[in-house]
């Protein structure tokens, strides 16, 4: 079993430390919320004062931060406390370009490095299910896996420096659009007469069928376990989703890409954001759609 520091506890973070402890490993981690710590704590990961005393001696470090500019800045502290030929593992969402250059940050200091940026949400984390796409040298990601599948149930290697992050971000764009094409659907099917239920027999086993409806159906009762069931509660949030769309939007100026629907879809998150609506599960954007934009 492998002793590892993990930098960052909270929604995802902190029961995927927890994962790790179950699957017998030494965890110990840092988080700046003292809450947020406790309860990490009360899961068997040991608590350290500083993110640097959570990495030394570590034969793997984890981060799980939430934007590039704090995983830049945290690698370039940490990685002064870390043995060489420690393994570092970002498994934050953020720009592919912060990304690369984290990577960078760890070859200097002698480490390897994987991004492995996750799917899955809150449920995903806490039942040890998270999807891992993952960017970094064969050595890096053939060391990382057995660490990666005590947190989730499928690892996928995406190939180099930063193509974790891509996947992630290509992957959360087409997850955005199509929920703001299921929620419309709905809507529709509501001014049409149709019953919830009726719309998804037919579209969850037709040409319609994807995850935002076979697995997160937007309205109450098709999916028992979809947050429309439990008030909109997170899930996934909906400032999330935002973060996601916007790093895609940023990706696809920066590569000259034509992405008209995410950037659609990242204009009316925005605006439901903006409603005060970031908290809520992003599926609640449904209710966005039963008012006149």
């Amino acid at each position: 079993m492998a002793r590892i520091a993990f930098i960052g506890l909270g929604n995802m973070g902190g029961p995927m430390a927890a994962n790790l402890v179950k699957a017998g490993h030494e965890v110990l981690g840092f988080d700046l919320a003292a809450s947020v710590l406790k309860a990490a704590e009360a899961s068997g990961v040991k608590p350290a004062s500083h993110a640097s005393q959570a990495v030394k001696d570590a034969e793997v470090v984890i981060t799980m931060l939430p934007q590039g500019r704090h995983v830049l800045t945290a690698w370039a502290d940490i990685l002064q406390s870390t043995a060489q030929d420690t393994l570092v593992i970002d498994c934050s969402t953020i720009d592919v370009d912060s990304s690369r250059k984290a990577h960078e940050i760890a070859k200097a200091a002698g480490c390897l490095s994987l991004d492995a940026p996750v799917s899955g949400g809150t449920g995903g984390a806490s039942a040890g299910t998270l999807t891992f796409m993952a960017g970094g040298s064969p050595e890096a990601f053939a060391r990382a896996k057995p660490i990666l599948e005590a947190m989730g149930k499928k690892i996928v290697h995406c190939g180099e420096a930063g193509a974790g992050q891509a996947a992630k971000i290509c992957n959360n764009m087409i997850l955005g659009i199509s929920m703001v094409g299921v929620c419309e659907a709905f809507v529709l099917a509501e001014k049409l007469g149709l019953s919830h239920q009726a719309l998804f027999d037919v579209a969850s086993t037709s040409s319609g069928q994807c995850w935002s409806i076979n697995t997160y159906c937007p309205v109450p009762g098709p999916v028992p376990t979809s947050p429309a069931n439990n008030g909109y509660k997170p899930g996934f949030a909906a400032a999330l989703m935002l973060k996601d769309l916007k790093l895609s939007q940023e990706a696809a100026l920066a590569s000259g890409a034509s992405t008209p629907l995410g950037a659609e879809a990242a204009q009316l998150y925005a605006l439901f954001e903006k409603q005060g609506n970031g908290g809520r599960d992003f599926s609640a954007i449904i209710e966005m759609f039963r008012e006149k934009l």
